[in-house]
């Protein structure tokens, strides 16, 4: 999220915070982001794309159809692993993949770990295991 759009949503919570005579957690957006960065599990670095529009222009065009947007993120599959070898989480969430569904065959969807991306990435990994037993 942009500093900018940060800076507004703690705005709108010292707001919320006023009639409890409380105060924020956090000074503003770059405060959360040295906390973000100063988290010493995991060490996993940030990385980013820039994204722009390229379908169909109306007449006429609007400015966010110009802009280029910057897209920041850190790698998912190395988070959940250092989740997954955190011992604070050990023994306190269910890791297991799982596939669900009702009476009409539909694939119900819960959480996470009822996703397809979970349930594939499971098998992967298991058939790789499999293929280096002897």
């Amino acid at each position: 999220m942009s500093g900018g759009d940060i800076n507004i949503l703690l705005e709108l919570w010292a707001a919320s915070l006023l009639k409890h005579n409380d105060e924020l957690a956090f000074a503003n957006h770059k405060d959360i982001y040295d906390t973000i960065d100063a988290t010493p599990l995991g060490d996993v670095p940030w990385q980013s794309f820039s994204v722009r529009y390229n379908g169909d222009r109306p007449d006429p065009v609007p400015p966010w159809m110009d802009a280029e947007f910057d897209v920041w993120f850190r790698d998912p599959r190395t988070l959940v692993h250092n989740l997954l070898l955190n011992p604070d989480f050990d023994n306190k969430f269910d890791c297991a993949p799982l596939q669900e569904y009702d009476m009409d065959g539909n694939h119900r969807f819960e959480n996470f770990m009822s996703g397809d991306w979970t349930w594939k990435q499971a098998v992967h990994y298991s058939l790789l295991l499999c293929s280096t037993v002897d």
